[in-house]
């Protein structure tokens, strides 16, 4: 699990197998992957779960079963197949047996909350815990000699070589925003219900404070719990020229002929922020094509473009100048970063449509790519970014609802709206008012 998988180009695209062409090693309830030969088989594009994109501008249905026990409760009211998003409430199939804690790394003053809430699941909630083992390397945990009994109960894993996709019922976040990003990334299909603690800076994606833990964690056991379907973003970064570059020596002659075939590469990711392709470190202006749908739209010629979810508007984007969109609508954003041009604004598309961005063909610079901030890469000519609504959300448990928390989070972390008031209008003062039009022309009342 590295945030992306890689894809041979010899099967069919867009689709994964469930055999990675490597030896799998059974071990602590988890699956070891050689990630040197992960490859398509020529049965992945027979498998039941596989998903093509249609050309529905609504986007691909979301999945509503969410690791190997949660689901949404059905609304039997729901219009037109689409709930209220105040009425989107989780369930089990079956009580929760095992539970994921994320923390940030680097922060002691996480520890104390992440023993406490270990503990508290391992002992008084019987659950399985599986913790990441570079958590677990901190001096700090595994020096404690009191915690140490405790910690020998973990299930550990390590990112880049282990699957727990089927084995984590729910997520426990202990951070900021970066680790719910973190915990969209260890998962590429079906994603288990995700309870965020705020103990970070910002908190925008992290609803739930850690003081009252205990009676919280203990609620989404017993399940219905208000959740918000994050949509994500699938991506797909091809490389033409990836491995087998033609050689060239300091005469310019050319010494060995790159197989055009087997020097493709092709990365597949989820995203649950933003795709930005930028300029990297070239002081030229970037220079990408920006197709929909395989129609070329526009060039964007400036510092570069982010495309983005509803969840990620309210991040990069909303710096960028775009506008904040409640992670229910189903959409994506196109922002441009610094473009060269006055009358080139933020535009919302339908999810659902495909686009895909391009290096123009007299572009002066390459570009680069980052993915959630993560997986930078340089994206040369021939290269190909193909981005469309992923049919995998990451369900979100809430505080209270969507729309509450939403509020909440943009009045608390981004003082939405916050400006002095206005002082109140006395009879006095409007009996002196002055008539030569020194006075605002919003609704006719004076400033």
């Amino acid at each position: 699990m590295d945030g992306g998988q890689e894809v041979r180009l010899e099967a069919a695209p867009y689709c994964f197998s469930t055999c990675d062409g490597g030896a799998e090693v059974s071990g602590h309830g988890l699956t070891r992957r050689n990630k040197k030969t992960r490859s398509l088989s020529a049965s992945a594009a027979t498998t039941s779960w596989e998903y093509r994109r249609t050309q529905s501008l609504h986007g691909p249905s979301p999945v509503t079963t969410f690791g190997p026990k949660a689901c949404m409760l059905q609304n039997p009211h729901a219009v037109m197949h689409i709930q209220d998003p105040a009425s989107q409430r989780l369930t089990w199939n079956k009580p929760p047996k095992s539970v994921l804690v994320i923390k940030k790394i680097r922060d002691a003053s996480l520890l104390q909350p992440f023993k406490e809430l270990c503990v508290f699941l391992t002992e008084v909630k019987n659950m399985i815990v599986y913790v990441e083992k570079k958590v677990l390397d901190d001096p700090a945990i595994s020096g404690d000699e009191n915690f140490g009994a405790v910690s020998k109960k973990f299930c550990a894993f390590r990112e880049d070589l282990d699957d727990i996709s089927n084995q984590v019922d729910f997520i426990i976040c202990l951070g900021g925003d970066g680790t719910l990003l973190y915990a969209s990334s260890l998962f590429q299909d079906s994603v288990p219900p995700v309870m965020a603690f705020h103990l970070g800076s910002l908190g925008f994606l992290t609803p739930f404070k850690f003081d009252t833990y205990q009676s919280q964690v203990t609620q989404i056991i017993e399940g219905n719990a208000a959740i918000v379907l994050r949509s994500r973003l699938k991506v797909r970064v091809l490389k033409e020229n990836w491995e087998n570059k033609a050689r060239v020596d300091e005469k310019g002659i050319i010494l060995t002929n790159g197989d055009a075939e087997s020097s493709r590469k092709a990365m597949q990711y989820q995203v649950l922020n933003e795709v930005v392709v930028d300029r990297g470190p070239s002081s030229y202006l970037s220079n990408v094509d920006l197709f929909l749908d395989g129609h070329l739209i526009t060039t964007v010629q400036g510092d570069g473009v982010i495309v983005s979810t509803p969840t990620g508007s309210t991040a990069y984007a909303v710096a960028a100048g775009a506008s904040m969109i409640h992670p229910n609508v189903p959409a994506i954003m196109i922002t441009p970063i610094c473009p060269h041009s006055l009358s080139f604004r933020p535009i919302v598309v339908p999810a659902g449509v495909e686009l895909k961005i391009m290096l123009s063909h007299d572009a002066r610079n390459t570009a680069w790519v980052s993915l959630d901030g993560r997986k930078r890469q340089e994206i040369c000519h021939g290269d190909s970014i193909t981005i469309t609504t992923s049919c995998f959300p990451v369900p979100s448990i809430c505080f209270r609802d969507p729309v509450n928390d939403w509020f909440e989070s943009l009045a608390q972390c981004l003082h939405w709206n916050v400006r002095k008031k206005q002082n109140y209008l006395s009879s006095e003062d409007e009996d002196s008012t002055p008539t030569n039009g020194n006075h605002s022309s919003h609704s006719g009342v004076c400033i």
